[in-house]
């Protein structure tokens, strides 16, 4: 046998994947200059990494195998550097979460801050894993929502004098004026009324706790992720249980100081308490009290709002922004405030997608063919109250619900109702207070017309009452045995063909393996991870891909025919992750996985080395990224002690830098951004998303569902697909949906107008025309950005090239 290999219980000699990366140390592929690199810095290296990708991927392949809990033997040493070899070339990027936490203590962690992917059925576990920097999706169905916050008890809120954080002097009472919204925006420090802002303070918070009125529960907040949570899983139980008549205390004292150092978060700096105070008195002020007034009477309507207060406050705090999904039963008598929630109610920390399903689609089209039957007169009142929302805002969406994978085979339902609160347990946190609403939402869950839900960004499947996927990317491009840069494309030795597609086959076993051995470290639903031994493998720069290895554009890929040899090769890693998958979960003596193949948006991993995401076209030929970091200026005009010091080093180096006023102590960064795919040579060929028809895109999404998806065992892919507006008017957009939309699983459909008619403070990608995109080049004093943006590209992309 070759080595590594082992012989299953069938009889069959099982190689070990990874054999075409070998098992010598590889050279790691540099990063892509400017963006790549400065979200490397942000969220990736390590002082000790010396910015160097290679030893990232030591020390991700060396705490991805120490999660086997024992003694590496030979044929686990040689994986670990195959492993490693996969990641350091970027064949196998994994996913940001591994790439930023992983190391050889990985097996002491929670899962939490390895999973991308999550989902929640009450609010306190929702922010647990918000702040762990999962995205969360929930369902707000009236069916699956239990607690009343009118029954919730008094709040009062304390924070020692003694705290650092305790606004006491002028700048500091400044500054709290400003952040918590006392203050008109622009207030400068000299002008602003003192004692307004110390008046408030005395009436908002409790002096001591010794002035708490006689019974009450004093809660004294922990300082850590488990602290937080657990201080809204109290209220949220007491609100479940009647509390309403008591009054809860809570204790900010004893969190650690605004800026102070995280631990197991690269030494991000810390929000402090008073972010989480923020928090509490809006769901004080905007959700208990117009709940027990009459104002905001609807349960689900309730747990959005205190919800929305929650993420507000991970939206600041420093290490990434909240991710969130809303959806709710397109049947529920409430889902018209739901569609208009963001556009009419301001919720804007989640993406709100409305759950449907085949009876949906048939209802739209008998009732504009002129049923009267009142279901399908409903679900065409949704369809037109959606897409009119949605074509101003690109919100809601909608998700077709009975399609999931869970959903269609009705493993959702076997998940069975546990009343000792065992669903949300691990090592680091323990339910005490909630088993009893946990208990009520999983009995209601069984029952519920959609089971499932999906992760904020739609590519996931998960049930409703809390559910992780493990998810990487791999990079077919990247797996090339020479720099692809160099490579005729289409035109190469069979051997060198051969070569590649072996490691792009390597790279996705051994991205199962790797997530699989993820599934088992210590997880807050570790018991719904047992069952379902869920992951989501998926290919990242897949236009790249085609272009180089098989030499076919967009186009090329929607005729069947012509691109057959691109959609074979992807069926055949669609097979290999699904057989990989049963194989080592049988070594492993655990489920097989209910899903296997996923295409994420793979944001992070793709902008390290300029790829294309997911299995979206390029967005544009030339753009300015906009990043978000913490940190703003004091009136001085210098940055705050507590900023991100890369704030200042890009600020000096003539990177553009805005600060923001919807993100509250927050900044960004634009990044000149030439897409990889843009210096291959493709020139006319290269087709963008603007130019590319939504028929066309959908037809895309529909060959990639059929091909990597797969018919079974497989999530979803996650799209944005952009309609323009000056293309297409509301009933243009609607015929687009009605036509293309129930035919696959998910696909978020975007109206886009031009970008400074959006209404938004700032876009993720600012498009820019040549000239001025060669300005803001030419005012960067950043010698690795002018390397790897030399303007010969952009004249290459225009068919002018001058090589």
């Amino acid at each position: 046998m070759q080595a590594g290999a082992r012989l299953a219980p069938n009889g069959i000699v099982r190689p070990l994947p990874g054999g075409a990366f070998g098992e010598a140390p590889l050279t790691p592929r540099p990063l892509d200059a400017g963006m790549g690199l400065a979200v490397a810095r942000r969220t990736v290296f390590r002082p000790y990494d010396a910015e160097c990708f290679g030893r990232v991927a030591d020390r991700v392949a060396e705490g991805n195998m120490s999660l086997l809990g024992r003694p590496l033997g030979a044929r686990e040493v040689a994986e670990r550097a195959r492993l490693r070899n996969a990641i350091a070339t970027g064949a196998l990027i994994t996913s940001g979460r591994h790439l930023q936490h992983g190391d050889a203590q990985q097996a002491s962690r929670n899962m939490e801050v390895f999973t991308n992917c999550a989902t929640a059925i009450a609010s306190f576990a929702k922010f647990y894993l918000l702040l762990n920097g999962s995205g969360v999706g929930r369902a707000y169905d009236d069916a699956l929502v239990a607690v009343d916050w009118a029954q919730a008890p008094d709040v009062l809120l304390h924070l020692s004098p003694d705290h650092a954080d305790f606004p006491h002097d002028r700048a500091s009472l400044h500054r709290f004026g400003t952040e918590f919204g006392l203050l008109p925006w622009g207030t400068g420090e000299a002008a602003f009324h003192e004692a307004a802002v110390r008046r408030f303070i005395a009436e908002e918070w409790l002096a001591s706790t010794a002035d708490a009125p006689a019974g009450a529960i004093v809660h004294a907040i922990e300082d850590s992720r488990e602290g937080w949570a657990k201080a809204i899983e109290r209220l949220e139980s007491l609100a479940f249980e009647g509390a309403r008549g008591r009054t809860l205390v809570l204790d900010f004292s004893a969190i650690r100081p605004r800026g102070a150092p995280i631990g197991g978060m690269q030494g991000r700096p810390a929000s402090g308490p008073l972010s989480l105070m923020r928090a509490f008195m809006a769901i004080r002020r905007d959700v208990i009290a117009p709940a027990r007034d009459g104002r905001l009477a609807e349960p689900w309507e309730q747990a959005m709002l205190v919800d929305h207060h929650l993420s507000v406050e991970v939206q600041v705090g420093g290490a990434r922004r909240a991710a969130r999904m809303a959806t709710k039963n397109w049947r529920d008598p409430g889902i018209i405030r739901f569609i208009r929630a963001k556009s009419e109610g301001g919720l804007w920390t989640a993406n709100n997608s409305v759950m449907v399903d085949a009876a949906f689609w048939r209802g739209v089209q008998a009732a504009r063919a002129g049923s009267a039957r009142a279901e399908d007169k409903r679900a065409l009142e949704v369809f037109e109250d959606v897409t009119r929302c949605a074509f101003v805002n690109g919100e809601p969406g909608f998700i077709n619900g009975d399609m999931l994978e869970d959903h269609r085979t009705g493993r959702a339902r076997e998940k069975p109702v546990h009343h000792d609160g065992r669903d949300v347990r691990s090592a680091r946190y323990q339910v005490d207070h909630a088993s009893a609403l946990l208990a009520d939402l999983a009995a209601r869950a069984a029952e519920a017309h959609f089971p499932c839900t999906t992760n904020p960004c739609g590519e996931i499947v998960l049930h409703v009452t809390g559910g992780y996927c493990v998810i990487a990317d791999f990079a077919p491009l990247l797996a090339c045995p020479v720099d692809p840069a160099t490579v005729l494309p289409g035109v190469m030795p069979d051997a060198m063909a051969a070569d590649w597609d072996d490691r792009v086959e390597d790279a996705v076993r051994l991205g199962v393996r790797f997530l699989m051995r993820a599934n088992s470290m210590d997880a807050l639903y570790a018991e719904e991870v047992r069952r379902t031994n869920r992951m989501g493998i998926g290919p990242t720069g897949l236009h790249e891909w085609a272009w180089a290895r098989f030499g076919l554009g967009f186009d090329d890929l929607l005729d069947e025919a012509k691109s057959a040899p691109f959609w074979e090769a992807l069926a055949r890693f669609s097979e290999a992750a699904k057989e990989e998958a049963d194989a080592y979960a049988e070594e492993l003596g655990r489920v097989r996985p209910f899903t296997v193949t996923t295409v994420k948006p793979a944001g992070t991993t793709s902008k390290l080395f300029g790829l294309t995401e997911g299995a979206h076209l390029p967005a544009r030929r030339q753009y300015l990224r906009w990043v978000q970091f913490k940190g703003t200026k004091g009136e001085s005009g210098n940055w705050l002690p507590d900023s991100d010091p890369l704030l200042a080093d890009y600020e000096a180096r003539g990177y553009p830098v805005r600060t923001l006023r919807s993100f509250p102590g927050m900044s960004i960064v634009g990044f000149p951004t030439l897409p990889l795919i843009q210096r291959l040579g493709l020139g006319d060929r290269l087709k963008t998303a603007p130019e590319a028809s939504p028929e066309e895109q959908y037809r895309w999404l529909s060959l990639m569902e059929r091909h990597w998806i797969g018919a079974e065992r497989g999530n979803q892919i996650s799209y944005t697909l952009k309609v323009y507006t000056d293309r297409h008017d509301l009933e243009a957009f609607r015929d687009i949906l009605l036509t293309h939309q129930p035919q696959v699983r998910c696909c978020a459909v975007l109206p886009s107008a031009p970008d400074a008619a959006l209404g938004y403070e700032y876009l993720p990608e600012e498009e820019v025309d040549e000239a001025e995109f060669q300005a803001i080049v030419a005012a960067i004093r950043d010698p690795a950005l002018h390397e790897a943006l030399d303007m010969a590209h952009l004249a290459c992309a225009g068919g002018v090239c001058p090589i």
